[in-house]
């Protein structure tokens, strides 16, 4: 089942005892997504932490020109949440689309609340999952700044092993700010160097 899913995501942190678990079963809503189906728009405000049980999505901006830059990929077993938006109850600043078709399960911000009030466990794992989602997005800024593409895409490699094969070239070069082509020579080369070949 979906739900066993969203209860092991916590065993990282701190396993749920049966009624934390009836409870968050409860109150998480789960949602079938189509594919290309967008959950959060640039002027909606992210009502909800969303943990994806199955399938892809991007976190996207479009700018003034109408290009999409891919800011954070969430893949099975992953939490999207705009936290800004989230907390402030300000219209979010990007888009959630879903790149396959994806089971999702949605909390509430008075459903958040809720558990952080009841249960001090829930308190604690969300903070890690933010900490952690921070962290990452924290290195991703360092990345655009003082790495180079390769390196750049070594880091995605790393962050999202499960997705180079899933993705499309072109959704992985706009979160890269490469283009497609560029990419392909990226690969290339770096597969020559593990093969050792020049």
């Amino acid at each position: 089942m979906s739900i066993d899913k969203l209860f092991a995501s916590f065993n990282k942190y701190l396993p749920l005892d049966e009624p934390e678990k009836a409870d968050l079963q409860e109150r998480a809503i789960e949602r079938r997504i189509k594919r290309r189906q967008i959950i959060l728009t640039e002027d909606e405000v992210c009502r909800h932490y969303t943990f994806v049980a199955d399938g892809c999505f991007k976190v996207f901006q479009v700018d003034t020109k109408g290009v999409e830059h891919n800011l954070q990929f969430a893949a099975e077993n992953d939490w999207i949440m705009i936290i800004d938006s989230f907390y402030s109850e300000k219209k979010s600043k990007v888009n959630i689309e879903a790149i396959e078709p994806s089971t999702i399960f949605q909390i509430s911000r008075p459903d958040l609340i809720y558990f952080f009030r009841t249960y001090p466990k829930f308190d604690r794992n969300f903070r890690v999952i933010v900490e952690t989602r921070f962290a990452e997005l924290e290195n991703r800024l360092l990345q655009i700044v003082s790495s180079t593409a390769e390196e750049r895409y070594l880091a995605f490699l790393h962050q999202y092993p499960a997705l180079s094969q899933r993705l499309p070239n072109t959704q992985i070069a706009s979160y890269l700010g490469i283009t497609p082509e560029f990419l392909s020579k990226i690969r290339k080369e770096i597969s020559q160097k593990t093969t050792g070949h020049s």
